[in-house]
């Protein structure tokens, strides 16, 4: 049976609507109708083309007639053509501007580096080992696993908390004290629903934090950080008190002992609460780690964590060790059926803890991030000696100072070169009235490896030159 035309061209590519028309042949009808798809944005860069025969049957030209238009548009650079991936548009070819309108400035260009600080390199998550840990703990669960679940969390989770946040963090818990949640934002909603307000936050700070207790109708009244912490000093009249002690974020110091016993006699004398943001404490390089404040004084704070920067912010789990006068309060608030940190994900992690495959894996971890912040410091006083560099001796970000008006100018420069990074200015509490810094927030643990040197060249590049 003879094959139809429809059939042949179904069985060569996809359709492609062109309109072949005005003077000068077939040939240069079909280049303009290409040209004019491709700089309009019709044809967006990476659309693979049909094959020859297939669009000369499409238009009723000759297959030469296709050849010769696409090796001429790959000649110009709107084509590429490789063997195997066939002809597609070329990348970032910028649609031509109206001969009606005054053209309109270009965007910046899409970011293809990141260096936006908070996110670690989705590929180092270790799976092989996750799932080793998955298989163990699946196999070994109880049948209640299964069921709807208790709001506090797991026990064998709970039970594998306490006893590495003991070890690791000096925290004092038990498992009766641990309540597993979502994430540090997670615990906020819980603690500010229970708590009440207001609450004092540092001047620097997470605006999403800042952003969910304004949601709960929680008042912030915003502390001055400098290089030695909060200052806990200005505590005064408030329901609790949102700390970052062992690396204050984002400008990276750690909270000064001293402070860190006013703000625990502060919370004995006004029956406050301490809430302690531990939100990458195990990755400590140049000095021995920071134990926690919760150590100090078990009943007067909130110790709050998650493996959100050590293993991936897709687990979503994180955990309060509470004064056991808030536990029942917090899970009440939590819920019968919340809808969060499943209970096969908490059953992993606790063999994960329980097994040493999440210190083996943190361990790692932060050779790899001091080796990039290495790089980072070396590139800067290379390239860029008169950029001061803060706030390295834990995390996975760092600060770079800049001058006064100097903020806004670099994180645009850098945006016109395809790379993502964050102004200082972008965490200031916005009732802030006192000091105030200017600088970038540069997470080095986002890109991938064969990323990491570019995204460092293009930092570079846009910083501004030395005087």
């Amino acid at each position: 049976m003879q094959e139809s035309w429809v059939d042949f061209a179904e069985r060569l590519g996809a359709d492609l609507h062109l309109e072949l028309a005005g003077t000068g042949g077939r040939r240069a009808a079909l280049m303009r109708a290409l040209r004019e798809a491709i700089e309009s944005g019709r044809l967006a860069p990476g659309t693979r083309l049909p094959p020859y025969r297939s669009l000369a049957a499409d238009l009723s030209v000759a297959r030469n007639t296709v050849a010769d238009a696409y090796a001429e548009l790959v000649a110009e650079g709107r084509l590429t053509a490789r063997q195997g991936s066939g002809t597609r548009v070329a990348e970032r070819v910028a649609p031509l501007p109206s001969r009606t309108r005054t053209p309109a400035p270009a965007p910046p260009r899409r970011p293809v580096h990141d260096l936006v600080q908070g996110r670690p390199d989705p590929s180092a998550f270790p799976r092989s080992a996750w799932l080793a840990s998955a298989r163990r703990a699946l196999a070994a669960a109880p049948h209640d696993a299964f069921g709807p679940g208790d709001p506090q969390g797991r026990p064998e989770l709970r039970q594998a908390l306490a006893g590495y946040l003991a070890r690791v963090r000096g925290v004092r818990t038990s498992p009766e004290r641990i309540v597993v949640c979502s994430g540090t934002a997670h615990a906020l909603r819980l603690l500010s629903a229970v708590l009440g307000g207001p609450w004092a936050v540092e001047a620097y700070g997470l605006p999403f934090h800042r952003g969910l207790l304004a949601d709960a109708g929680v008042r912030t009244v915003p502390l001055d950080v400098d290089g030695e912490g909060a200052d806990t000093s200005g505590l005064g009249g408030e329901r609790a008190a949102l700390l970052t002690p062992a690396h204050q974020f984002p400008t990276g110091g750690p909270l000064l002992p001293e402070r860190r016993t006013a703000a625990v006699a502060w919370a004995g004398a006004t029956d406050g609460v301490v809430v302690e943001d531990d939100y990458d404490g195990e990755f400590r390089y140049d000095r021995r780690p920071v134990g926690a404040v919760q150590g100090l004084a078990p009943e007067h704070v909130v110790y709050t964590g998650s493996v959100s920067k050590s293993l991936s912010p897709g687990l979503r789990i994180g955990w309060m060790a509470l004064p056991a006068r808030l536990v029942p309060a917090v899970v009440a608030a939590k819920g019968e059926r919340e809808p969060y940190a499943g209970a096969v994900e908490q059953l992993t992690l606790a063999d994960f803890l329980a097994c040493g495959a999440y210190d083996r894996h943190v361990r790692r971890m932060r050779q790899r991030h001091r080796r990039r912040r290495d790089l980072l410091v070396s590139l800067l006083a290379e390239r860029a000696p008169q950029v001061r560099v803060s706030g390295i001796a834990a995390g996975l970000h760092a600060v770079l100072d800049l001058p006064e008006g100097g903020e806004r100018s670099v994180v645009k420069a850098a945006a016109w070169q395809g790379l993502a990074v964050e102004g200082l200015s972008d965490y200031r509490h916005p009732r802030w009235r006192g000091p105030v810094r200017e600088g970038l927030v540069v997470g080095y643990a986002t890109p991938p490896e064969h990323l990491y040197a570019g995204a460092l060249d293009l930092l570079c590049r846009a910083l501004p030159p030395a005087e």
